[in-house]
């Protein structure tokens, strides 16, 4: 009896455990999800680029669409819209970011979520924080290059600079046709 007894206590202790482990990491995920919003450098590319929330805006400045971008181990990046001209001039402007990142809607609309700054000088950073390196050969067939996203508009578990976000999907993005 005395042993049954044991076994239901240490049961119990256990579940406990697991149970305040469970509340601390969704507390943890929680606090890190609200940290990649509340950003000086998201706010200063949210303040700088908030145009681009109609994509017509981002057209009429001449950036074209390429297709929507997903990580292997899950998540996206979205649509790019990449302006060509600010890639060859290969300068870093908080206004002119080389990439405007869109989530794919259902309802056929594109939700603004992210910028990307490219260039090939580098080590790069922008307000103080640094790009990331991407050496060649690459998944994009560039040379060496160093970028920075920043989820600006929508949160990212990963990090407010991370370059796939959980919380991002491609699943309604349209099929390209030939």
């Amino acid at each position: 009896m005395n042993m049954t007894s044991n076994f239901w206590n240490r049961l119990l202790m256990a579940a406990a455990a697991l149970s305040a482990c469970t509340t601390l990491a969704q507390a943890h995920q929680d606090a890190a999800a609200s940290v990649s919003v509340a950003s000086p450098l998201a706010d200063k590319v949210r303040a700088a680029n908030s145009r681009f929330l109609d994509v017509k805006a981002a057209t009429a400045e001449g950036y074209a669409p390429i297709p929507c971008a997903s990580g292997i181990t899950g998540g996206a990046m979205g649509i790019h819209y990449v302006n060509g001209q600010y890639l060859k001039e290969d300068k870093v402007d908080i206004a002119r970011p080389e990439a405007v990142m869109y989530e794919p809607m259902a309802d056929g609309t594109l939700k603004l979520v992210a910028v990307e700054y490219i260039t090939s000088k580098g080590p790069a950073s922008l307000e103080g924080q640094l790009f990331n390196f991407n050496s060649a050969p690459n998944r994009y067939g560039l040379g060496e290059f160093y970028e920075l996203h920043v989820w600006a508009w929508k949160g990212n578990p990963t990090g407010t600079f991370a370059d796939m976000n959980p919380k991002v999907s491609c699943e309604h993005a349209a099929v390209p046709t030939r």
